[in-house]
């Protein structure tokens, strides 16, 4: 299960809302609650959010094995 948990403390750190990524990366508030929730997002998404907040794919997220 890939975990977005890394993407939230990011925001946290910057100070920054999640309508102030929904606007930087022109993602729409479905994607924010997909990625809150955990849920598969396309990878034009991830990239759209790396290049807004100028980071790594592996800032924003993780892997996690589930059991």
């Amino acid at each position: 299960m890939i975990k977005y948990n890394k993407l939230f403390a990011l925001l946290e750190d910057r100070n920054l809302t999640y309508t102030d990524l929904q606007k930087m990366a022109g993602i729409s508030y479905a994607v924010i609650n997909s990625l809150r929730n955990n849920r598969e997002v396309g990878t034009s998404f991830i990239d759209k959010i790396c290049l807004a907040l100028n980071c790594q794919p592996d800032d924003i997220m993780e892997y996690a094995k589930e059991i």
